[in-house]
């Protein structure tokens, strides 16, 4: 069934507190989204974000962002009055995220609603916690140590809590039982706003594509909790890294530094980590995009302490008899396949066999005429994009392209247009024509934003995540542009 949607992360929408939330704003967003005619919203990992704010380096794989969780309706519910939150500096600018105010100023306010909540019956949140027990006591206590570590690593602790000694995480959580409580009730917070808007999306036809990284940090609840699970050496530091080889873009590589994983180990254990990290994301999400799915299949694996990705080399993944776990415990999963990049005959296979939908990216398309992303040569079952989140908005993608390549582009488009505006239109039409099942917009792309709004620049370790939609950027015209392509095009 042919379908479209858009991509905005949930930091992009905009509100008055320094970054997007799960408030006003998202509602309005699906409103737009089902006046646009549209199908899916998809957004990145909802995770907490952690060194170089990045949603793709967590400290915890299940847990929800705090950021996102909004004072508004933490006010309706009665844990906060305005002057809890009201004349904070949450940044100068409206159209950026500032993630270390954010960081300095947020968990005060949510301390403040915690408080308040200290006082009301807490019947639904002793069932959170029994309903999530799974990871969110560890992931409480991973948090509230690291806190009393002033941020430190959990490999910087001291060994009795690095080492998850039975005695000594009781002694400290005897010792913090307040501040633990404090990290179980933001979860509670977040998750409870969630499942209002995850079901205010489903009852108006929206369908929520999430996105979970193939790898966690090494600094993660994940990796303390389970050491076994990651290749590690008995002073639990990592043996090996994970990244991407050296190719035309980099000649260093890209050094990734997340843990690799002990697919043998996961085998023996029946896979049951990663068949409770799919159960929540299934819970969470609509449709689960996997990012660097070819991983499944060989992996790139950099000696720990090497500077670059040089010294790098394959190996071989758990490929189909991972897949086969998952859905044996869990049934048919909607998953969609990051397969960008170069690939083996083994990604091709693994892909074939799952059964689950690739991506293509017009951005890749125009260098030459054997392109497999050009749009003739795509089968139905895949996602089609202009581009994702790690490229470039089109207005910005035509200004770094060779004259070669805009001019193919423009020959296979059958472009006579005369603005950029004409441009970025052509390009999204022709992906929302082709034949793939699902055609998703960058909303950067549906407003003609060029280099300002960028989301991410993959291999520069700060300065990303920070791009905000303007308040009254969505307008009318641009609905009914949408809508108008979106029907024409049968999606």
């Amino acid at each position: 069934m042919r379908a479209s949607g858009i991509l905005l992360h949930i930091s992009s929408l905009p509100s008055l507190y320094g970054i997007g939330t799960l408030g006003s704003e998202a509602y309005k967003f699906i409103d737009f989204l089902k006046e646009a005619g549209q199908s899916y919203w998809q957004i990145l990992p909802v995770c907490p974000t952690s060194y170089g704010d990045s949603p793709y380096q967590s400290f915890s794989t299940y847990a929800g962002n705090p950021y996102f969780i909004d004072f508004e309706l933490l006010k309706k519910d009665g844990l906060l009055i305005e002057a809890d939150y009201e004349g904070i500096d949450w940044g100068d600018n409206p159209g950026y995220a500032d993630y270390e105010k954010l960081y300095n100023n947020r968990f005060d306010v949510l301390k403040r609603a915690y408080k308040r909540f200290c006082d009301r019956d807490k019947t639904d949140f002793y069932r959170f916690l029994d309903d999530n027990e799974r990871w969110i006591s560890n992931y409480a206590l991973f948090m509230s140590i690291k806190n009393e570590n002033d941020g430190k690593c959990w490999l910087e602790w001291e060994d009795g809590l690095k080492r998850r000694d039975p005695h000594s995480l009781w002694l400290f959580k005897e010792s913090h039982k307040e501040d633990v409580e404090f990290w179980e009730f933001v979860q509670f917070m977040f998750f409870e706003q969630w499942k209002k808007l995850k079901a205010y999306a489903t009852e108006n036809g929206i369908k929520i594509i999430g996105d979970i990284p193939i790898y966690v940090a090494l600094d993660s609840a994940d990796v303390w909790v389970s050491p076994d699970l990651f290749d590690l050496d008995d002073e639990l530091m990592p043996k090996t890294v994970a990244g991407c080889p050296p190719d035309i873009f980099s000649e260093d590589g890209q050094l990734w530094g997340n843990p690799i994983y002990n697919w043998q180990r996961h085998k023996e254990t029946g896979y049951g980590w990663w068949i409770d990290r799919m159960k929540s994301a299934k819970e969470l999400y609509d449709v689960i995009r996997i990012d660097h799915f070819r991983g499944f299949d060989e992996f790139f694996t950099i000696p720990y302490g090497d500077e670059t990705a040089r010294g790098g080399s394959w190996r071989q993944g758990p490929g189909m008899d991972l897949f086969r776990a998952l859905e044996e415990k869990l049934g048919t999963l909607p998953i969609i396949a990051e397969d960008l990049g170069f690939l083996t005959p083994g990604v091709k296979k693994l892909l074939k066999d799952s059964g689950y939908p690739g991506m293509k990216v017009l951005q890749y398309a125009f260098s030459d005429r054997e392109n497999d992303y050009l749009p003739f040569r795509y089968d139905k079952n895949c996602v089609c994009y202009v581009g994702t989140h790690d490229n470039a908005p089109i207005k910005e993608w035509i200004t770094e392209i060779t004259d070669d390549e805009l001019e193919f582009c423009k020959e296979y488009m059958g472009y006579n247009g005369k603005t950029d505006s004409d441009f970025v239109w052509s390009l999204i039409r022709l992906m929302m024509a082709s034949v793939a099942d699902t055609a998703i917009i960058l909303m950067q792309d549906c407003l003609e934003l060029g280099k300002e709004s960028r989301m991410n620049t993959p291999s520069m370790p700060y300065g990303n995540w920070q791009w905000r939609m303007q308040k009254d950027a969505i307008t009318d015209a641009l609905t009914e542009k949408i809508a108008t392509l979106t029907e024409l095009y049968g999606r």
